[in-house]
């Protein structure tokens, strides 16, 4: 079992910040000042078990690229340092989730008498569609 909080500190130690023009709030400032936020994180750094890569890729989705690298773009907020705190948060989140296994499913048991309950019930409801038909007067 991997440690969440440990890879969350490989991977802040690991990401890349750049700032780009956001669109949104902010007025003229958002056309003079680059306020939000993209973060990359490069995943084949991290050196992480193989179901916790898939899940993350699944968890990922469009923002993984092919070259396996994480891109998040954060521009809810109007300064540098709200966009910046909040791709961190979103990512720090993300990994969290690929590390939790999802709970396995258990196989639910049906009684004798559920069972036969269920396909009576099947059967009247077939009965029902089989009435619906084209009526042949022959």
């Amino acid at each position: 079992m991997i440690d969440a909080d440990a890879l969350v500190g490989r991977a802040m130690a690991l990401v890349e910040e750049s700032f780009i023009a956001a669109a949104g709030p902010g007025g003229q400032n958002v056309n003079k000042v680059a306020t939000a936020a993209q973060l990359r994180l490069d995943v084949f750094a991290l050196r992480l078990p193989p179901e916790v890569f898939h899940r993350l890729k699944d968890l990922a989705g469009s923002k993984m690229t092919a070259k396996g690298e994480i891109v998040l773009t954060a521009r809810s907020y109007r300064t540098q340092e709200q966009n910046r705190e909040d791709g961190r948060k979103r990512l720090a989140d993300l990994l969290r989730e690929a590390c939790n296994l999802p709970a396995r499913r258990a196989k639910s048991r049906l009684n004798r008498v559920g069972k036969t309950a269920r396909l009576e019930g099947k059967k009247k409801r077939g009965a029902i569609k089989a009435g619906r038909g084209k009526v042949s007067f022959d």
